[in-house]
This record gives C-alpha cells, structure tokens and sequence, in this order.
C-alpha cells in the first residue's frame, strides 16, 4: 500500500504529463475517495501481466504503468544474456481503445533497450501471439489486450519463450523490477520509425498469418464431411469488434464451409463496443444480433469470439430459441468428437492425454476413462497445461490431443500454448458438419454425450466486490473459509477439503490425510457427499470471488435441483 496522496502528488507534479494528463489529474484535487482509488497501490504484476480501467494513476492502465511494466520486463530479459535480446520479443494487440498506442510504446520501450522486436502491423488473436513466439523462436512476448472485459479496462498479457503466459517466478521478477524503477525517470524509449529503420523493431503480418493459418488447417481430423456437407451447413459468425473478424472467416472458408455469414454490425473494429454491454461469448445477451441474423437465414449454430479471439461461445437452435452451449459442455462435446475421429480416421497418436483444470467438469474425467484416454488436471490458466505438455514432451510419456478450462477456452496442436479461438471454431465447424450429416445440431449431440457418460451440470457464479473494501472482503471470505470449512453447505456433508494453498487434503473424520498433487494457489475445493464439488476461488483479474459449482445425478432435472440449492448457499458467503 502506498502513500497515496503522496503518490498522487508526485504525478500531478512530474514533467512527463501532458498538458491533457495534468488537466486530468488536477480535475480530481478535491475528490479523495478519486485520490485513494487511483493511486493506493500499483497494478498488480501477476503471471498474466496487469489488467485494469485505462484511467490515469498508479492503479490502471496508461502510457506510464505501459513504460514501467516493460522497462521492468526488458530487464528480466536482458539478465537471460545477448542471444535472448537478440530473439527478442513478438508484440500484438487487439482491438481495445489505447491497444495500438500501448502496443507500439511497449516495442519501443523494448528496442532502445537493444531487444528486437518483432511487432503486428494490425489487430491480432491472441493465439497468433502465442504463435508467433514459437515460430519465430523468441525469448518472449506482449500483446495488449483485457480479453473479455467491458471496454473501460485494457490489459498487457505477457508470455514466455515457450509461447505460454509467464511462469511465476518470471512474473515475481518482473514485479520485482518495477518495485525498483521510477515510473516517469526510469525508462529508456525511442522514436518507432528511428527503431524501425535501425532493424530494432521489425514489423510482421500476413506472412504469419499464413504459416499460422497453415497449423490450424493442419489439426482438421476429417475434412471429408465438412465436404460432404457444405452446401447445406450454415454458420452465422461474430467477433463482438474484435481481433478475430479477419482469421475466423477465413480458417472457416479454408476449411470448406460455404455458408459463414458474419454478423455485420458486430464485424465492425470498435473498442468501444457499440452494440453489446459485456463483448463476452460466455453472455448470452451479447448475441442477440447474431440471433436475429442466424433465425433470418435458417442456420442452427452461431459461433462468437470474444474481442482478442481466444474464447469462443457458441449458441445452438432449440425449436424456436436459440439456446448456450457452455464452456464446460463445449469441452465435453469437442473432447468425445476428437477422440471419436481420430480413431475413425487413424489419426490418434500412442499414449493419448488430455488436460482440464481442477473447476472444469469432471466429467471429462469420465469420457476419457470410457475412452482409454489419459486425463490430468492443473490449476486454472494455459499456462500450467503448457507445463503438463512440456513436461510430457520432455519425459516421452502422453501425446496431448486437447486441453480445456471452463471459461471457453480450448487448445489443439503444439503451434500455440494458450486457448485459441481460432482453432476452436474450426473444429466446431468440423464437429458440426458430422453432426448434421446424421441430422442433428450440436444440443442434440450433447444430449447424446450425456446418454452415453451420465448426467452432469455445472454452474460458475461470480460474487462480485468492488473497490478497496471489495479487496479486503475478498481476503476475508477465503481466510474465514480457510481457517474454518464448513461440516456441510446447502444441507450435504463435506467429505473432503483440498487447500491447493497450502496442499493440504483434509477428510472430514480424520483430519489431514494426504497433499494435493498441486499446490500453490488460493482454491478451495470441498468434496460433498453427494458426488458434488463446490470450489471458491478469487478472480485473478477481476475484484470477484469465483464459486464453481459441478454436480452428478440420474437427470438433468436432478443436477438442476442441486446446482439452484448449492448456487443459494454460494450467495450467502457474501455475508460471511
């Protein structure tokens, strides 16, 4: 915590504000509480980067806080020796308000450091960031995007060489340096087109879009019944304004889909998102134009992508209705359609895995059992499935085939080390077309991949908790939970507790009995007697705690009934 009025001084007074900035500050001189919220601490610099509202202050997103972080990451770079700098790093970002701005800044930051960069000459998915990073061999990466947030906020995701989002201890030494830096004296910067012409900064494209577009046409299983069924397939496609209207439509067309019709309102480049509240494929509501457009043409599937393109969500036609496919269920669906074609098509490498993480449903667990398919978890993040796969590389044990998280994020092949959209979509056009050769649309594949599995739901719940007071409920929810779990929630007994803080496991009857097989983040995961997990967690870029909710039982209608009564409970830890 810092001095905040001091803090707030210290800005008001420095020469690196323009005129604009200064007016921007002194307008807030007698607002305290504007003061406090703005200065009382820095952004916190965690393995994914920094997030927060573009506003100027020590605690969001500005030229300044741009500077520093990439100061602070050029010197971590600069420690690993020359060859790292001369790898040096592949910058993107999306289509947000100041994404361009802060992109370009953070490339000169790291050029008059004498790190090269390589930086996009436009709007990018993330996942094309991720690859560039293993394509190009660099020792690192940056692309500005706050992902699904409304548009107040932007963001800076950092990765490392492996194309993954920064390991831990990278991200600690990154905070490190910035607790050692000056935000306004203690960076270096240069002109773009100076660093451009000196071969410091080198701008990519199209070349990269191609040889990234070639590994995501390459992890298509049977492009024969895509084939046999363009003519009649339709898709109606939007990227919410983002950085995904370009390569979606056009892995889509490679792929042989005939029939994609983008929503034009929403294909329009805007940070400003003029006709949704949230850009978030996991809302609903965002798609309502899709709706209108998908009911007018006659298709049955609508895929969104979120603004830098690595979550997609997807909306199937139920009778009149258009109706969620959600993460955890897409997961499901894409996990049994890729092991089915690629046993169909001899296409499923010695010792297959896949990978989910610990809030994801288990009953992908259940699906790979069934289907002779090694599964693992890891803690939330593509970041620690990246690990589980580099690992498995290195011993030469598991071949992975897929990896999910619930929150819409899939990932396929060893091009990318994030959850990619791009990707994504293709596969569900693939998944779609098998499906509607035998006439069914994707909610009728589920009902069958619960027919074939067993009947499960989940639910996520997001007890949200704004401002400094939001920070320190937060803390106290988890420390109450922590220190005192609950014999039973919602009328069941708690059978187990797995602290993955601390890796403790703790039985009800018998106390601590074992570790987890991970450790090291703050989730709570309470084991209940009914089969059912309830799990809390605090939001790692938001100022919310997340309750997830995942239950078994005879029927839907059953797992419903459970999913309300323990969603009730969750609600009340809000008064704890």
């Amino acid at each position: 915590m810092t001095n905040y009025r001091a803090e707030y001084e210290k800005w008001l007074n420095s020469p690196s504000l323009s005129e604009g900035e200064w007016k921007e500050l002194d307008s807030i001189r007698n607002d305290e509480k504007e003061i406090e919220s703005r200065f009382f601490a820095p952004l916190e610099f965690g393995t994914a980067g920094l997030r927060g509202t573009m506003k100027l202050g020590l605690h969001h997103m500005n030229v300044h806080v741009i500077r520093h972080a990439t100061q602070a990451f050029a010197n971590v770079i600069k420690r690993e020796g020359e060859e790292a700098m001369r790898l040096g790093v592949a910058v993107a970002y999306d289509c947000r308000n100041n994404s361009e701005l802060f992109s370009r800044e953070a490339a000169c930051v790291m050029a008059a450091n004498g790190i090269h960069v390589r930086l996009f000459d436009a709007l990018r998915p993330t996942p094309e960031l991720s690859f560039a990073v293993r394509y190009y061999g660099t020792a690192a990466g940056i692309n500005v995007t706050a992902s699904h947030n409304p548009a107040a906020y932007n963001g800076y995701k950092v990765y490392w060489s492996d194309g993954a989002q920064l390991p831990p201890q990278k991200a600690a030494a990154i905070a490190e340096e910035m607790e050692k830096i000056d935000i306004f004296t203690g960076f270096v910067t240069m002109d773009l087109e100076e660093a451009k012409q000196k071969g410091l900064i080198e701008i990519i494209g199209q070349e990269t879009d191609e040889a990234y577009l070639a590994k995501v046409l390459g992890q298509a299983i049977d492009r024969e019944v895509v084939a046999r069924n363009a003519d009649k397939l339709k898709i109606v496609y939007t990227p919410f304004h983002g950085a995904g209207h370009k390569l979606v439509p056009e892995a889509l067309k490679r792929l042989g889909i005939k029939h994609l019709t983008p929503e034009p309102k929403q294909m329009v480049i805007d940070g400003d998102f003029p006709t949704v509240a949230s850009p978030n494929p996991e809302n609903p509501e965002g798609f309502y134009l899709a709706v209108d457009l998908a009911k007018e043409i006659g298709s049955d599937l609508i895929i969104g992508t979120d603004p830098d393109s690595d979550r997609i969500g997807v909306m199937v036609r139920d009778g009149d209705q258009f109706v969620t496919i959600t993460g955890n269920q897409m997961g499901v669906l894409l996990l049994d359609y890729v092991i089915g074609a690629r046993n169909r098509t001899g296409a499923m490498p010695p010792n297959p895995a896949a990978l989910k993480t610990i809030v994801s449903t288990t009953m992908a667990q259940e699906v790979c059992r069934v289907n002779n398919i090694h599964m693992e978890e890891t803690f939330t993040g593509f970041k620690f499935m990246a690990e589980k796969i580099a690992q498995w590389e290195a011993e030469g044990s598991y071949n992975y085939i897929f990896a999910f998280e619930e929150s819409y994020g899939y990932m396929m092949g060893d091009y990318v080390r994030d959850k990619d959209a791009v990707t994504a979509a293709m596969m569900i056009a693939e998944m779609a077309a098998y499906y509607f050769e035998k006439g069914m649309t994707l909610l009728d594949a589920l009902r069958d991949v619960y027919k074939k599995y067993g009947q499960y739901a989940e639910k996520t719940l997001n007890l949200v908790m704004p401002g400094l007071d939001g920070l320190e409920k937060m803390k106290h929810v988890m420390d109450t939970l922590r220190s005192a779990p609950p014999m039973e929630i919602a009328g069941v007994a708690v059978n187990a507790v797995r602290d993955y803080q601390t890796g403790k496991q703790i039985l009800r009857e018998l106390g601590q009995v074992g570790e987890t097989h991970i450790k090291g983040s703050n989730v709570l995961y309470f084991e209940m007697s009914d089969g059912s997990s309830f799990i809390i967690r605090p939001s790692g870029t938001e100022p919310k705690i997340k309750v997830y909710l995942m239950v078994k039982d005879a029927s839907q209608e059953a797992c419903q009934e459970k999913i309300q009564r323990y969603a009730a409970y969750a609600e009340t830890l809000k008064d704890l």
